[in-house]
């Protein structure tokens, strides 16, 4: 065990000597590092420093960390609290800089990238092979090598040549000459001097290779400005025509900067407008309410089946059309909805051969509830889904076109961006609309991108654009701002403001004082996770009972459904406003809409009339219908227009013969066949009042419509059919599960489970053993024969004392376990095992061998 006064050797010996808290704070932060358990603190460490973990927590922390730890990989290994600091502040000690450092170190600890005392701060080294600067991969920085790494393979008289320039004495090995160098670009006041004597062009030269990147073309005989700076080393060259500043060269330049633009502190997220909470909120309500209509007329009339499933998977562009027409929106608008729709588990594919896209049964019992919950229901979905349709019309990485419900559009970023836009929202004043650039400005604080192609594709920065979006068609937002429903979907409204706030400024030290080599650097057990600067999304019981609490917040401000239209006299009905849903599907089946908005126009036509006597309807329901339901009286254009349609329907009649035609009166059918139009129709006479075809009977209907007739298809027993929309639904289907970014992080009692293993683990490595007659190598199990393993055994029950044994289970897994024997009988021994804290019974042949503990 490591003595808690020495300095850790390793990031095993530091985290060690973290207590339970500490180790909490970072397998929340880095899951990844319990999946599995670790066996003991050394694999733990080991995990925490492979190349795939490191990266993905290089990506969660948050801009000033990582500029600290991009310091720290140009800085000595290890560096120094005050070296640090002198790269962060610069010379002039920057006192913001010098506030927020303390919790940027923090962060480093607390995520495992940093270890040590603050007199040697070291950077886990795949963290340092990633971010120190190379000529394959620049540094952020836009520093370059030392002064050491430039002249590796230099000559030694080259090197004497340049310290004789620089005017240096000459050394007896090149160390020692690479050393003065070294020590002479470090030194301010001999360097100012050095550089006072460059010519103009030389130090133009300088300024434009000092904030990166560092190397530069020079030719086979260069200027003399440039030789004057090669003589003197402050360019070294590094292949054939290429030459580099020195790490140390632009240290002095920059007057001891790391980076051109520190950012210790987030930028705030600027207001654009303010509102009246009322009205914010009402904006809302009637954005959720359109929000309501538009799913139930998508799925409306995808209702006897939606468009044909792609062969690869998802909606091919014409239906994206075909449906954004119908809905009267855009097509990126209109692919929202569907995929918002799926997301809600409303709608699926049906699974036959010929394979559409149609509602689930769970649509059905969605309609049945109170408005306000189906809105809930919709936000939780689009809250928590993975699934961007902002994709729909790219291309993937394959340059594959990605269609709406097809595969390819889940990123698994999007609930966590969606939930951090919301919260920050959430902080600005009630009514308070952001601006979009300052929230894509803090969004890139929390979440930089490191490289070129990460900043060519920011993915955070669309998924933001979108989510205010999104948000806003959701009825979230009103007018940009989050309203109060808004507000309770993210959870509890002070808690969030609260908890995005301590997040977004918080520092470990006082911000007026200067952060020294003394100072402990307090491990933050209380904030959220380095680089999270809020609070991570709800769990999902918890973020369904925060949709609950929306839907009852919004409920009273959504708009009572109206059980009346006024009818006009140009065969035309105004609904001024929502219509309960048994009136607005019968008058969908009467009239045809003709426009959308706060008032709906429905327009009655002929063919809208004899729609609802194909329905089963009659003239006489027809009439009690309009009459029970207008607040103004029945027009008489349109009640003629009802019993005309009704006269005529049905004089006609269509059966299957292929198909015929039979009508009592004779001389209809002589029009009919008299009409040049009916001769597509190829008809034939059979009787007075017979006519044939060979087109089928769906056909002929069409045709004999088209031509102003009003026909009524029949049965074989020769009654009416009536026509009713049929609904076509898919087997039950559950909603699309969200893909994960990575482990989700553990709950309390998960994390306080593994710290419990790992510290038992940790203990039956580490505990000393009694010397025994044979060595035991580290690594290796005990080996003991099994006579003298049963006497130990038997030996350990009667003293109380602990043993260290090692035991290969039935898969063939060798472990080593520090037990306390209680019992030891028939073959077995019954002990506590320290390293999974419980009582168990292990056969004795199963047992490598046994070694007792040390006394101390």
């Amino acid at each position: 065990m490591s003595n808690p006064a020495t300095p850790p050797r390793s990031l095993a010996e530091a985290l060690r000597a973290r207590d339970d808290a500490s180790l909490a704070v970072l397998l929340r932060a880095r899951p990844d590092l319990i999946t599995p358990v670790p066996t003991d603190l050394t694999q733990l460490a080991t995990r925490a420093g492979t190349r795939a973990s490191v990266l993905r927590a290089l990506e969660r922390l948050d801009r000033f960390a990582l500029q600290t730890a991009e310091a720290l990989a140009v800085a000595g290994d290890p560096a120094s609290y005050q070296e640090l600091l002198g790269l962060m502040a610069g010379d002039d000690g920057d006192p913001v800089v010098t506030g927020e450092l303390p919790r940027a170190v923090a962060a480093l600890r607390d995520q495992a990238l940093v270890w040590g005392d603050d007199d040697r701060l070291r950077l886990v080294r795949t963290a340092r092979e990633v971010l120190a600067p190379s000529a394959q991969h620049p540094s952020p920085t836009g520093l370059g090598p030392t002064v050491r790494e430039a002249t590796s393979g230099m000559s030694p008289g080259r090197i004497q040549e340049i310290v004789a320039a620089a005017g240096l004495p000459s050394t007896h090995d090149p160390v020692s000459a690479v050393n003065a160098l070294t020590k002479l670009f470090g030194h301010r006041r001999k360097m100012a001097k050095l550089l006072a004597a460059a010519p103009a062009e030389s130090r133009e030269v300088l300024s434009r290779l000092v904030w990166g990147p560092p190397y530069g073309q020079v030719t086979p005989e260069p200027a003399a400005h440039l030789r004057w700076l090669l003589d003197r080393g402050l360019l070294l060259p590094t292949a054939p025509g290429t030459v580099v500043l020195p790490r140390e060269v632009a240290l002095h330049l920059r007057e001891g900067r790391a980076h051109r633009e520190p950012e210790p502190v987030p930028p705030a997220v600027e207001p654009a407008a303010a509102h009246r909470p009322q009205v914010v909120d009402a904006t809302a309500a009637g954005q959720a309410y359109t929000a309501l209509v538009t799913v139930e007329e998508l799925l409306k009339d995808w209702d006897e089946g939606g468009p044909a499933v792609l062969r690869a998977g998802g909606l091919s562009v014409r239906d994206l059309k075909r449906t954004a027409v119908a809905l009267d929106l855009p097509e990126p608008i209109a692919a929202f909805w569907v995929e918002l729709a799926y997301a809600a588990g409303l709608l699926a594919s049906d699974g036959e051969a010929d394979e559409r896209y149609a509602a689930t049964p769970a649509y059905d019992e969605w309609l049945d509830r109170p408005r306000a919950e189906r809105w809930a229901q919709l936000a939780e979905a689009w809250l928590t889904a993975t699934r961007a349709s902002g994709l729909v019309g790219g291309r993937d990485a394959k340059d594959r076109a990605l269609s709406a419900l097809g595969p390819g559009l889940d990123r698994s970023a999007a609930p966590e961006v969606r939930h951090r836009v919301l919260t920050l929202l959430a902080v600005l004043p009630e009514g308070t609309a952001p601006a979009a650039d300052s929230v894509l400005a803090r969004l890139g604080w929390e979440r930089p991108l490191r490289g070129p192609q990460q900043r060519e594709d920011d993915l955070r920065g669309r998924l933001a654009r979108w989510t205010l979006s999104e948000a806003e068609l959701l009825g979230v937002t009103g007018r940009g701002a989050l309203s109060a429903h808004g507000r309770a979907l993210l959870g509890a409204p002070a808690a969030t403001a609260a908890a995005a706030s301590a997040g977004s400024g918080s520092t470990a030290a006082s911000p007026t004082r200067p952060a020294g080599p003394g100072d402990k650097l307090p491990v933050h057990h209380h904030h959220p996770a380095p680089g999270l600067l809020a609070p991570a999304p709800l769990s999902p019981p918890e973020q369904a009972v925060a949709a609950a609490t929306a839907g009852r917040l919004l409920a009273p401000l959504l708009p009572e459904p109206l059980d009346h239209v006024l009818l006009q006299a140009d065969l035309t009905a105004v609904a001024p406003g929502p219509l309960r849903r048994p009136l607005a599907d019968a008058l969908g089946v009467l009239a045809d809409v003709e426009s959308k908005g706060g008032a709906t126009v429905y327009r009655f036509t002929p063919a809208s009339v004899r729609r609802a006597l194909d329905a089963g309807r009659t003239a006489t329901d027809l009439h009690a219908f309009l009459a029970t339901h207008s607040r103004t009286p029945v027009p008489q254009p349109l009640a003629y227009l009802i019993d005309d349609v009704a006269r005529r329907h049905g004089h006609l009649r269509v059966g299957a013969a292929s198909a015929y035609v039979r009508c009592d009166d004779d001389t209809v059918l002589n029009e009919i066949m008299a009409d040049k139009r009916s001769s597509g129709l190829r008809l034939r006479r059979l009787a007075p009042t017979v006519l044939a075809t060979q087109a089928d009977p769906a056909a002929l209907l069409e045709g004999l419509r088209a031509m102003g007739y009003a026909p009524a298809a029949e049965s074989a027993e020769g009654d009416v059919l009536i026509t009713r929309a049929h609904a076509h639904r898919t087997p039950p289907r559950t909603a699309p599960e969200p893909v994960p970014d990575g482990p989700p992080p553990p709950d309390s009692t998960l994390l306080a489970a593994a710290i419990r293993a790992i510290r038992a683990g940790d203990l039956a490595a580490t505990t000393p053993r009694r010397s025994t007659g044979a060595a035991v190598r580290g690594g290796e199990l005990p080996r003991t024969t099994p006579a003298e393993t049963l006497a130990t055994m038997q030996a350990a029950v009667l003293t109380g004392d602990t043993v260290w044994i090692g035991y290969v289970n039935a898969e063939g897994t060798a472990t080593q376990r520090v037990i306390a024997p209680i019992r030891v009988e028939g073959g077995f021994v019954t002990a506590y095992d320290h390293t999974a804290d419980e009582v168990r019974t292990y056969p004795l042949h199963r047992v490598t061998g046994v070694a007792e503990l040390a006394e101390d």
